[in-house]
C-alpha cells in the first residue's frame, strides 16, 4: 500500500510485527507476568504498532492468559498468537485470540533440510500437506492468519516456492520468511525474497514478511534488504530482544527507513518519539538494561565528547547527527525542575518525555516527584522517568507485603544485622536476620523469612539513574527457587541504595507469593 509520508511523499507502508511479547519473552531471564505485558501491550498500541504478537498460547497457562488479556484491552493493533501446525495448539491460540479486536493466528513449521531430517523426520510432501493443514485450520477460526516456514533462509529455494505457493492457496494472508538462526546474509535476503515474488504464482494474494535474528549482526541490514526486495513486513522487537543474540531492532529498522527514505522509499505508522519510553519501559519489565551505545535508543545515541565533534554540533546540529534526539523520544535539556516547580510543570515534562497519565496518575506522580525533589537538589529527566515508570507498573494483590522501614548495622569486623519492617493488610511485621557475607545477603535472608520456600539470590545489580553524588540509586534482585528454573524479579529506586535493595527483594518476594498462591487455587 502507498501512502503520504510527513513530508507529503509517496511511499510504500510497511506493517510492523512487533512479537517483544513472544520471541522477545524467550530471552533468558526477560520473563513478563501479565500485567507487565499489558502495559507493555498498551504502549506498542501508542507507539504505532500495526500487529502485536501477545504470546504463544499452548506454551503455558500464564501465556494463555496473558493473549487472551491483551485480546480483551487492546484496540487499534491486530493481536496475534502464535501455533504450530498443530490442531490443538491452533485451537488454543483462538481461544486465546477470540475476543481481539482485529485477531491474527500465526503457524509455523520447520522446512529446512536440516529440520527435516533431525527434528521432523518428515518428507517434503508430509511437511506441504501439514502446512497446508494447519493455515486452513486457523482460516476455520478467523480471516486474518499467518504461515511460517520456519529456517525459511536454509531452506532449498525450490522447495520453498513450493510451500509458500501452497499455504497461500490455502488461505495464508502473510506469509513470513524467518532467518531463524542469523545465517543468511543481505546479498543472500535479497535474491531469496525476489525470487519468491518471480516463481510463486499466487504471491500477489499475500503479504511477504521478514524475520531476522541478530546472530551475525545482521538482522537489520537483513530486513532492510527484504523490503527493498519487495518484503510488505517486518518481524521486530523492541531493543532487538529475543532468543540468542535477539531479533531485528524495531526502533533501529524504523529509523534506518524514515531516515533514508530517499533510498528505501517506505514508511510505516510509528510515531518515533515513542521510541525511548517505549525502550525504556521494556528495559524496566525485563530487567535488561539497554546498553549506551545501543543505536537510536542508547544513551549514548546522541552524545558528543570529542571536543570536534562538539564544535560541530555547536555551530550546525547535522554535522554529526542524522537524527534529532527529540525524534526519538529524547528530551532536549536534561536538567529540568526542582522542589519548588509545580504540578503543571511536571505535566509538562512528562507529556515532553512520551507519557500520557490519567489526573489520578498525575497527582500520584507529582507526590512521589516532591518527596525526591525534598531528598536530592536536582530533579533529571532520569528520575521522572524512573518515577512515571514504577507508578504505571504498579501493581500487586492485597496480600502484598509493603515495605515500611529498615534499621542496618555493619561493619568490616563483624556480622551484619538488619531489622525490616513490613506491613500486610495494615499490620506490622519486623523480620531481623544477623548472617550474611553482607548486608545485601543479610537483607535477603531477613525478607526470605515471609516466604516458606528456599530461595536463593541469583542476581543483584545497582546503577546510579541520574548524575550526581545524591542520584537515585536503581537496584534489581533476581530470586531463584531452588528445585525450579522458577526465577522472580524484583527492582525499586530510592536515594538510598539500601532501602532500593529492600524494596526491591519485596517485591520479588511477592511475585513468589503470588505465584505459590495462584497455583494453589489451580489446584
Amino acid at each position: 500500500m502507498n501512502v503520504n509520508n510527513q513530508n507529503g511523499d509517496s511511499c510504500r507502508q510497511i506493517v510492523i510485527f512487533d512479537t517483544t511479547l513472544r520471541d522477545g519473552e524467550q530471552s533468558p531471564g526477560a520473563s513478563m507476568n501479565m500485567q507487565e505485558k499489558v502495559e507493555v501491550a498498551k504502549a506498542l498500541v501508542d507507539l504505532g504498532v500495526d500487529v502485536i504478537e501477545a504470546g504463544f498460547p499452548v506454551a503455558s497457562e500464564g501465556d494463555f492468559e496473558s493473549v487472551r488479556e491483551i485480546s480483551r484491552v487492546v484496540k487499534g493493533s491486530v493481536v496475534c498468537g502464535l501455533a504450530r501446525c498443530v490442531n490443538n495448539d491452533i485451537d488454543r491460540a483462538w481461544e486465546a485470540l477470540k475476543e481481539a479486536e482485529e485477531p491474527r493466528i500465526h503457524v509455523f513449521l520447520a522446512t529446512s533440510a536440516i529440520h527435516r531430517e533431525f527434528k521432523l523426520r518428515m518428507s517434503q510432501e508430509e511437511i506441504i500437506a501439514r502446512a497446508v493443514a494447519g493455515v486452513e485450520r486457523a482460516k476455520g477460526y478467523c480471516s486474518n492468519v499467518e504461515f511460517s516456514p520456519e529456517d525459511a533462509c536454509r531452506t532449498e529455494i525450490d522447495f520453498l516456492c513450493k510451500v509458500v505457493e501452497a499455504t497461500i492457496a490455502a488461505g495464508a494472508t502473510t506469509v513470513n520468511i524467518p532467518d531463524t538462526v542469523g545465517y543468511t546474509t543481505p546479498g543472500e535476503m535479497t535474491a531469496r525474497i525476489r525470487t519468491l515474488f518471480e516463481r510463486v504464482p499466487n504471491i500477489d494474494k499475500a503479504v511477504v514478511s521478514i524475520h531476522c535474528h541478530n546472530d551475525l549482526g545482521m538482522a537489520v541490514a537483513n530486513s532492510l534488504a527484504a523490503v527493498m526486495a519487495g518484503a510488505g513486513q517486518i518481524e521486530c522487537t523492541i531493543n532487538g530482544l529475543g532468543e540468542r543474540a535477539g531479533n531485528c531492532s524495531l526502533e533501529e529498522i524504523v529509523m534506518a527507513m524514515r531516515t533514508r527514505r530517499d533510498v528505501f522509499h517506505v514508511d510505516t505508522r510509528i510515531i518515533s518519539q515513542k521510541l525511548v519510553p517505549t525502550s525504556r519501559l521494556v528495559s524496566k519489565v525485563t530487567g535488561l538494561k539497554v546498553p549506551r551505545n545501543k543505536a537510536v535508543v542508547g544513551r549514548n545515541a546522541f552524545a558528543h565528547e570529542s571536543g570536534v565533534h562538539q564544535d560541530g554540533v555547536l555551530k550546525e546540529r547535522s554535522t554529526y547527527e542524522i537524527m534529532s534526539p527529540e525524534s526519538v523520544g529524547f528530551a532536549k535539556n536534561d536538567l529540568v525542575l526542582g522542589k519548588h516547580s509545580g504540578r503543571a510543570a511536571l505535566s509538562e515534562r512528562i507529556k515532553s518525555l512520551g507519557y500520557e497519565l490519567t489526573p489520578e496518575q498525575l497527582v500520584s506522580a507529582f507526590e512521589a516527584f516532591k518527596n525526591l525533589a525534598d531528598r536530592k537538589k536536582e530533579v533529571y529527566d532520569a528520575d521522572i522517568i524512573e518515577i512515571v515508570d514504577q507508578m504505571i507498573l504498579k501493581h500487586g494483590n492485597d496480600s502484598d507485603w509493603k515495605y515500611e522501614s529498615y534499621e542496618l548495622a555493619c561493619g568490616s569486623d563483624g556480622k551484619p544485622f538488619v531489622k525490616v519492617i513490613l506491613s500486610q493488610n495494615g499490620v506490622e511485621k519486623a523480620v531481623c536476620a544477623r548472617e550474611g557475607d553482607g548486608p545485601v545477603h543479610a537483607m535477603f535472608v531477613a525478607v526470605q523469612q515471609l516466604v516458606s520456600f528456599p530461595l536463593s539470590l541469583d542476581e543483584f545489580k545497582l546503577e546510579a539513574v541520574s548524575g550526581g553524588s545524591d542520584a537515585q540509586g536503581n537496584a534489581v534482585v533476581v530470586l531463584g527457587e531452588q528445585g525450579s528454573c522458577k526465577t522472580y524479579r524484583g527492582r525499586a529506586t530510592s536515594t538510598d541504595v539500601f532501602e532500593a535493595t529492600l524494596k526491591a527483594l519485596v517485591e520479588a518476594i511477592n511475585r513468589v507469593q503470588r505465584v505459590h498462591e495462584n497455583e494453589e487455587r489451580r489446584a
